[in-house]
């Protein structure tokens, strides 16, 4: 009896120590500016303990819902497993959530920003040039929360530990804990949490996938998309050495090194010319390291001009990439995949081998083939990992894609030795014109196309329109007639096109057409053309995101010569030319098809 009185008091008091020892202290309102990036000195909580946190302003677009909004610092582990802290942001409709039970949360793992802290997607944000801002503000339109972790390396005085895939992994699972922990937020730890990445954090959310079950169990995780995926390292590696993305390999090597300093140790590898392309990729953002880095190999930076495969065969290098491999863990939550056909950064073939491991292990995926190159694919993708996002929410079952007679997808990319050249291969073309003196708008047919080879190497564009045949009721004179019309294209469409730093994307050109009046009301009546071609400029200045969402849109106003050839060519002249004709032209990207 006096063991048991005794042992009581003791009980209580180590259960009281244990939970002081293990739970961190409460979160502190954090401080402006860059001194919020500055880490603890050390870490005594657990994985997904939020540190502190502050209210912030995030610009998404003149079309972004209203959101409340706040950047954290909270506790995740890296991937040998120790404590570390990452900053990110937590995002909110201010509406309310019109769903059924708690406002469901969307953990966005961002593809590559670069390695200097002015890159760090929580920085971007507030500066309004985060390039993924398209594909956050349409989840937080579906009313979802929306939580971006930065991954670790962006505090101050740190190095991203770019592909790192445990890291980032737990990084995107930690935030959702973390965000809950913010006062007034109004954010559960068990809401329906979905994952969405894509490129790096297609690398990041399949690793989330993998590693939920044992490193963040209670999560209620009801789903994940990972698009554009690196699922075998040496095999991307390969694929990226001396390319038109080598900037992705080189700044893989610098963040594994920086995880991994024992086994990838730069200082002894690099010579001189990789010291300083070191030093200056850790001051540059994706799109600057991306045309600085174009087509050099890694052999190029390193003693003795020691090749990729050389370094590979190093044992403990080559542990260190396999690391990074994904497959080896069933994924126990339905996923989506996606990949570009066109990919000239990613190989497709690669992730499809990701899929067929993940089959095997008998887990529930499904697989999209978009028709497009890397950065088309990440923002096309959008509306359907929205649309089966809603599906995980609402508690539909999954369709798995993992028996299917498709054939295997074969990449289509462009050479991705040389110029960056992005090609639109008959897109869809949603265009009208607007008739000044009718007041009446000319749908062009649906089967409209747009071709073009954008060299945003060399900055120049070149495409040509298709248009078939095709007729309309305008009204002549108060006449409604059926007018058949032909658009022929006049030479290539020619221009320039550049993307800079920012992500913004910048085309500038012109197509010239002959516009035909081949009947009246289904009788010929020769061939009243206009005199001269008509000259549409195409000028575009917004974010690259817009190649991918159907927003590229080049719209303005022109002037149609005089028409001449037929017997009514006086008439269709006075309703039909002139100055202040309008016209849209919206391009839009192909349809995915399973596999």
């Amino acid at each position: 009896m006096i063991t048991t009185i005794l042992r009581k008091p003791a009980l209580a008091m180590a259960a009281i120590a244990f939970a002081v020892t293990s739970a961190y202290a409460a979160p502190t309102t954090g401080p402006s500016g860059i001194a919020f990036y500055t880490a603890p000195a050390s870490l005594t909580g657990t994985h997904g303990d939020l540190i502190s946190y502050r209210t912030a302003t995030v610009n998404l677009g003149a079309n972004a819902p209203a959101v409340k909004a706040w950047n954290v610092l909270y506790q995740s582990t890296d991937s040998v497993g120790a404590a570390n802290a990452v900053t990110g942001t937590v995002i909110v409709p201010t509406t309310a959530w019109a769903g059924t039970g708690e406002r469901p949360i969307i953990s966005y793992a961002v593809g590559t920003h670069g390695l200097a802290q002015p890159c760090a997607p929580s920085l971007q944000l507030a500066g309004g040039t985060d390039y993924e801002t398209a594909n956050i503000a349409a989840a937080l339109k579906a009313g979802y929360a929306v939580l971006v972790t930065d991954y670790a390396g962006y505090t101050t005085g740190s190095t991203p530990t770019y592909l790192a895939g445990a890291s980032q992994g737990n990084a995107v699972l930690d935030i959702v804990r973390a965000a809950s922990q913010v006062p007034s937020v109004g954010l559960s730890a068990t809401a329906k949490t979905a994952i969405w990445g894509y490129s790096q954090g297609g690398q990041s959310a399949s690793f989330a996938a993998e590693r939920k079950a044992t490193y963040a169990p209670s999560l209620n995780l009801v789903g994940v998309a990972a698009g554009g995926t690196p699922a075998d390292f040496i095999t991307t590696a390969k694929y990226l050495d001396g390319s038109n993305g080598a900037s992705f390999l080189f700044g893989g090597v610098v963040g594994l090194a920086e995880q991994y300093p024992a086994a990838i140790p730069l200082n002894t590898l690099a010579n001189a010319t990789g010291q300083a392309a070191i030093a200056r990729a850790k001051n540059q953002c994706v799109f600057e390291a991306l045309f600085d880095l174009m087509n050099h190999s890694l052999s190029e930076y390193t003693v003795g001009n020691q090749t990729l495969d050389q370094l590979v065969a190093v044992p403990a290098i080559n542990a260190t990439l396999k690391a990074q491999d994904l497959g080896s863990t069933k994924v126990t939550v339905p996923l989506y995949q996606y990949h570009g056909q066109a990919d000239e950064f990613i190989p497709i073939e690669q992730h499809v081998e990701l899929k067929r491991k993940y089959c095997a292990k008998f887990s529930n995926v499904y697989f999209d083939v978009y028709p497009s190159e890397h950065i088309v694919t990440q923002f096309q993708a959008a509306p359907t990992v929205l649309t089966w996002f809603g599906d995980r929410f609402n508690g539909k079952g999954a369709t798995s894609s993992c028996l299917t007679l498709s054939a295997f997808p074969k990449s289509t990319a462009n050479p991705n030795k040389g110029n960056f050249v992005v090609s639109l291969k008959s897109w869809p073309l949603v265009a009208n014109v607007g008739l000044k003196t009718l007041g009446q708008t000319v749908n062009l047919p649906t089967t409209s196309t747009f071709t073009a080879e954008t060299d945003i190497t060399a900055q120049r564009l070149t495409g040509t329109l298709s248009v078939p045949n095709f007729s309309q009721s305008i009204k002549i004179l108060g006449i409604g007639s059926q007018v058949g019309m032909k658009i022929t294209p006049v030479g290539d469409a020619t221009g320039t096109v550049s993307l800079d730093n920012d992500g913004q994307l910048h085309v500038h050109g012109l197509v010239k057409a002959d516009i035909t009046i081949t009947s009246l009301s289904g009788l010929p009546i020769g061939s009243c053309k206009t005199v001269t071609p008509v000259e549409f400029p195409i000028n575009f200045d917004g974010p690259i995101s817009s190649l991918g969402n159907g927003n590229l849109n080049f719209s303005g106003t022109t002037t149609f010569p005089q028409l001449k050839g037929c017997g009514v060519s006086a008439i269709l002249t006075a309703v039909m030319s002139g100055p202040g004709q309008t016209y849209s032209f919206t391009v839009k990207p192909p349809a995915p098809r399973k596999f």
